[in-house]
């Protein structure tokens, strides 16, 4: 037991730079305080005192901020980052050195007896309110954004944001280290480039359709339809300067 909660320490220490020994982490942390507990309310659900751990479970929710069902199986090296707000799932499954942020929640979205919330692959980090809700996985080293609200599986090492949650990207070879709220400065809209695409279509089809307006002018074919309004280039500005270094043309 000693050995566990000497090992969840030093993962605190080395995963957030506001710790500053042991004594801080054992004194101040409770989303640690809340996984400790919650392995001896575990245990109790397994040996049928289910009553008490959930008993013990609801004073450890008003100590700490932190939620966690006696009946979740949670991993080693597991940092649940200021907790307030966090939600744990009966049924829900965390795999060795995941990290939670304040605000997650890992539930169910069925009334169905049997296994209804998700089950984190290792090394997964959940960023801040994010809500991961079903009976599916999310694969090993994916991240999942703040405020991301993801309802169905995550490949190994994807990168998941917004509601619904959408895949930006997965490579199950991820080496770019520990990313704090599951997220980094260089990610960007995932709407972005289908919303850069159609700009381009639509650009290039108002390019055609004046083409052919004029040649039916030239051939003495009069029409009598109004201008097509043009496109206010700085409405799109934002969208335009994100996707400027790929070389692709978005010209209005």
């Amino acid at each position: 037991m000693f050995s566990r909660i000497r090992e969840d320490i030093r993962n605190v220490l080395i995963h957030d730079p506001a710790a500053r020994n042991g004594w801080d982490v054992l004194t101040n942390y409770p989303g640690l305080q809340a996984i400790w507990w919650q392995r001896l309310t575990h245990r109790l659900w397994q040996w049928n005192l289910r009553w008490l751990a959930r008993w013990i479970s609801g004073w450890v929710r008003w100590l700490t901020g932190v939620e966690i069902h006696p009946g979740a199986v949670i991993g080693r090296r597991v940092l649940i980052d200021h907790g307030m707000g966090v939600v744990i799932g009966e049924t829900a499954e965390i795999g060795d050195d995941c990290t939670l942020y304040q605000g997650v929640t890992l539930g169910g979205t069925n009334l169905q007896g049997g296994k209804r919330h998700p089950t984190l692959g290792q090394g997964v980090v959940v960023g801040a309110g994010a809500k991961v809700l079903g009976s599916f996985t999310v694969g090993d080293g994916a991240r999942i954004g703040s405020n991301a609200v993801v309802v169905r599986e995550v490949p190994p090492g994807a990168t998941v944001v917004g509601i619904p949650g959408k895949v930006l990207g997965a490579d199950e070879r991820r080496s770019g280290g520990f990313q704090p709220y599951g997220v980094d400065t260089g990610m960007r809209d995932p709407l972005s480039p289908a919303l850069a695409s159609l700009l381009q279509h639509i650009s290039a089809t108002d390019a055609r359709t004046r083409l052919l307006e004029a040649t039916l002018r030239n051939n003495g074919i009069r029409l009598d339809c109004p201008e097509l309004p043009s496109l206010d280039k700085r409405a799109f500005q934002s969208l335009l300067d994100e996707h400027d270094a790929s070389g692709i043309d978005y010209s209005i």
